[in-house]
């Protein structure tokens, strides 16, 4: 008994430490109101504004600083839906920046009544995405940052007049004998009739439609109320001026309200002496009692009584004001979401025909209950499918209320391969050789695609020319896009042309993306299809498995994808992994590079059988057509023809005079080395270099074993410059590529068995 008492006191003790919410006089609000305006006077769109913007953590624009940048920004949604969630909702780039335009539309703008429309497809996660947003609306609103207060009326019966002793008898027993059928109700009855005096007085009507307790001042006498209440505050400006604030000004409170208003001034003759009945409380949001929030499934059925009410506050306000019709207590389900979020899961079923009852609420933004026309404020979510449109485009008076935000599958990879690493858990990676896994996750995103886009073929229209490193459909390079970055292989020219028109019109694109292929569902069952089967502690898995895989497992999705792209993504690949192989094992000797591109450029203005020294870096040269020749062969390649040599030779030696050397080292002090020449000239020496780093070890069965054996047993018994060789190859891909000493290995031996040094040639 002793731990039942103590756990049953601790509970007690837990609830008097939290802090209740208070109900506080009307002048105690506006003290409040007129330190944070800001905060208090909300609309439900600007606390639907506030929950995004607080919830949503802005990462980076990464062209910040480009003229062209179009503000396509990366945003971390996991507070909002992944964080202490029952099942996490991944929001890419693409719908995330929809959301936080929407957003800031809201937050910035007059409201009108409309219906939000989230649409997409069968599992791209609709239901999951409108739940997450609704718990943590809930969340929010019932916390210090998302409160907002609503109206409540305490009336007093010592100033409306007392009621004589049998008038109060006979209230309190029919009060009694209404209830009397629940023996806590009984109770609370007995305790009532002991309370103080006070308590005994007071007969508080709550506002059922949740309105501001600043909506009960007249219209009429509003802006002058505020004027006196903020006198020459910047809140007084901003809340004059400002769009978010013209709901003030504009809206008016509840029927029942406003009828109390009246009534009481009729009574006490003096608005300051009605308004000192006037308190506020916190609006508390209870989705699951469809306090502020309700949600409809479409099989939930019809509420069998469409008016509510409550007879013995109505009998208590009519004995208090000795008028049965002055003020009637009635009103509709909707009045309990207004100034909150009233949701339809699909519209289909049953939630069609709320959807039509939608329509003049939407329209004229009242609601008739009997004779009472009930003002109705409510933010309205829909999620629909898109077979489901039909249903909706029926109503031509609804084209400019409803406003469609797509919830497509996902099109971002980065976001693609989270929701693999939340379901399988992060090590999956360890099992993929380095962007092997981000491959996969291109293939699923491709089938989701369009095969061909307007705006990428009216930006780059000869594809061809990146085969080494996109598809000819440019899916590949529109994926990049999506993800907010711009490749680095792109030429300067198609860089040039990517203007912030261009960049939105493929950006825009998606809104019509990702209502086909694999959903969310499938890419799921399929990647663990892959992962399950052929991930093993030996061997990671590299393209030729998720090529095989998609070929010869999942052919139906090899069926979706436009022809070539599969191709096209192992060029890719293959060409990437060469060039990371390359670089790593290339020996940079900057020294030599810097003093072979000085007395090239010195050399230039000389004849062949000239002996100079180079005043750059005071070395003798013997200019000779074979000097040239070996500097040549390194910048331009060991095929290039002597016409073409020559031109390079006589376009650089008037690049050199007309430029380098007359205005930037002469004129403005450079160093020859800090020259634009020269930077163009090492770029191409340094690629050119790399192009061959691998050659010498090709042929070489030790240099492909000593791989396999690195920091086996037997590594030892191999040559010591092999040695060095491998080791250097497998740290730089480590350090500058962030392989695992396992995938270095593997990727390296990769490279050789496929042979795609020679496959590649030298291209570049």
């Amino acid at each position: 008994m002793k731990k039942i008492d103590q756990a049953l006191n601790n509970i007690d003790r837990s609830l008097q430490r939290q802090k209740k919410p208070q109900t506080l006089p009307f002048e105690e609000y506006l003290v409040l109101l007129s330190r944070d305006p800001a905060r208090l006077l909300r609309n439900v769109f600007q606390v639907f504004s506030d929950l995004i913007q607080s919830h949503i953590r802005e990462l980076e624009d990464e062209y910040e600083g480009d003229p062209e940048s179009i503000h396509y920004i990366a945003y971390d949604c996991s507070p909002l839906f992944v964080e202490e969630t029952d099942r996490p909702f991944f929001a890419d780039r693409l719908f995330a920046n929809r959301l936080v335009a929407l957003a800031n539309t809201l937050q910035r703008s007059a409201q009108q009544n409309k219906i939000y429309i989230f649409e997409g497809p069968h599992g791209s996660g609709k239901s999951t995405f409108l739940n997450n947003l609704l718990r943590k609306f809930e969340q929010y609103a019932n916390s210090p940052e998302g409160m907002r207060f609503e109206a409540v009326w305490r009336l007093d019966r010592e100033i409306l007049g007392r009621f004589d002793e049998r008038e109060t008898s006979l209230l309190l027993n029919r009060l009694s004998q209404m209830l009397d059928k629940t023996a806590s109700l009984q109770n609370d009855i007995i305790q009532a009739q002991q309370r103080n005096h006070e308590s005994t007085h007071i007969v508080e009507v709550p506002c059922p439609s949740h309105d501001s307790p600043i909506l009960v001042v007249p219209k009429e006498l509003r802006r002058s109320f505020i004027d006196d209440l903020f006198a020459n505050t910047k809140h007084k400006y901003e809340i004059f001026t400002e769009k978010e604030y013209e709901w003030v000004f504009r809206d008016q409170a509840c029927t029942i309200c406003s009828s109390l208003y009246e009534a009481l001034l009729d009574r006490l003759g003096s608005p300051a002496e009605v308004l000192r009945m006037l308190h506020a409380r916190p609006y508390r949001f209870n989705r699951r009692l469809g306090e502020g929030i309700s949600v409809f499934n479409p099989g939930d059925a019809p509420a069998r009584e469409a008016i509510q009410t409550n007879p013995i506050l109505q009998s208590r306000i009519d004995d208090l004001l000795r008028d049965s019709n002055r003020v009637r207590y009635i009103f509709s389900r909707f009045a309990r979401t207004n100034n909150g979020i009233y949701a339809l899961m699909d519209i289909k079923s049953h939630n069609r025909d709320r959807f039509t009852e939608l329509h003049n609420i939407i329209s004229e933004g009242v609601h008739k209950v009997e004779d009472i026309e009930e003002n109705v404020n409510s933010m309205f979510i829909a999620l629909l499918n898109p077979e489901d449109r039909d249903n909706i485009e029926n109503f031509a008076s609804f084209t400019d209320r409803t406003e469609a935000i797509k919830i497509p599958y996902i099109l971002d990879l980065k976001t693609e391969v989270e929701i693999y690493r939340h379901h399988f858990g992060r090590h999956i990676e360890d099992a993929f050789l380095p962007r092997v896994l981000h491959n996969f996750a291109r293939v699923i995103i491709a089938t989701r695609l369009n095969p061909t886009s307007k705006a990428m073929l009216d930006w780059i229209e000869d594809p061809k020319k990146y085969r080494l490193y996109c598809d000819e459909n440019l899916l590949l390079l529109k994926m990049e896009i999506f993800t907010g970055h711009i490749p680095e292989w792109l030429t300067n020219e198609d860089r040039k042309r990517l203007t912030a028109r261009r960049r939105r019109q493929i950006i825009a694109e998606s809104e019509a993306e990702g209502f086909k292929g694999c959903s969310g569902r499938d890419s799921i069952r399929i990647f663990n299809d892959l992962f399950s089967s052929l991930s093993r502690k030996d061997q990671l898995i590299d393209m030729t498995t998720v090529v095989r895989f998609f070929t010869k497992t999942h052919p139906e999705l090899k069926e979706q994808l436009p022809e070539g792209f599969l191709d096209s993504l192992v060029r890719m690949y293959d060409y990437t992994v060469l060039q990371e192989v390359r670089e790593s094992l290339y020996y940079y000797n900057e020294e030599q590079i810097r003093n072979d591109l000085l007395n090239y450029l010195f050399a230039l203005n000389f004849d062949p059988g000239s002996r100079v020294v180079n005043r750059f870096n005071n070395q003798r040269i013997d200019v000779s057509d074979d000097f040239f020749v070996t500097i040549e062969n390194r910048l331009l390649g060991a095929g290039i023809d002597d016409e073409q040599r020559l031109a390079f030779r006589l376009e650089t030696q008037k690049e050199y005079t007309a430029r380098a050397l007359t205005q930037e080292v002469m004129v403005e002090g450079r160093d020859l080395s800090e020259t634009e020449l020269y930077r163009r000239l090492y770029e191409r020496y340094v690629a050119r270099l790399k192009e061959k780093a691998l050659d010498p070890f090709l042929e070489n069965e030790n240099f492909r074993r000593a791989i396999k054996d690195f920091e086996g047993p037997d590594f030892h018994t191999y040559d010591r410059r092999i040695r060095e060789d491998v080791t250097y190859l497998i740290s730089n891909l480590c350090d500058k590529h962030q392989y695992s000493k396992k995938g270095a290995r593997e990727v390296c031996i990769y490279v050789i068995d496929n042979d795609l040094a020679h496959k590649f040639g030298s291209a570049s």
